[in-house]
């Protein structure tokens, strides 16, 4: 028998999701890849996560963080901090809006390097699970993840230059 906590979660509320969220940007060494309807606010524009993405991201200069956002409109006017990190780290970071067939998709998804992974089915509800190290599963999502960035277009909007 082992110590170890179990690393499998089933998510029901914004707060579960918040906090796996932060889990998995805590753990990623090397990549966070993210397909989210609209950079949920209430799990992705938290200081705790802004951080630990942050911190991520300058721990390696091999670090790579994309990010494929359906509607990305309202987190730009609200001036959502993923965007603005994004805008000041985009040798790490890059958002990409997906394909017409991409964008119809349903679920929300973060993958943490290729072993942890936060799934919800809708993602306009807060029920999933969060599995920090299921290899397995994350692998899997992270190769629909890779074709859903290959067909998707960079967003103009986010690289605005800051003077």
């Amino acid at each position: 028998m082992t110590d170890r906590p179990p690393t499998h979660r089933i998510l029901a509320t914004s707060g579960d999701c918040r906090q796996a969220a932060l889990q998995l940007a805590t753990q990623a060494r090397r990549s966070l890849a993210l397909f989210s309807r609209d950079l949920e606010p209430v799990i992705y524009d938290t200081a705790d996560f802004i951080a630990a993405v942050q911190q991520m991201a300058l721990r390696s200069r091999y670090a790579r963080i994309r990010m494929v956002v359906i509607d990305p409109q309202l987190a730009v006017s609200d001036g959502h901090r993923l965007i603005e990190l994004t805008r000041r780290l985009s040798s790490y970071m890059e958002i990409r809006r997906p394909s017409e067939d991409h964008a119809k998709l349903a679920e929300a998804f973060l993958i943490s390097d290729d072993t942890g992974l936060m799934f919800r089915p809708l993602a306009s509800r807060f029920e999933g699970f969060a599995d920090l190290d299921d290899a397995f599963q994350a692998r899997n999502r992270l190769r629909q993840f890779d074709e859903i960035w290959e067909a998707a277009e960079p967003e103009q909007e986010f690289r605005r230059l800051g003077l």
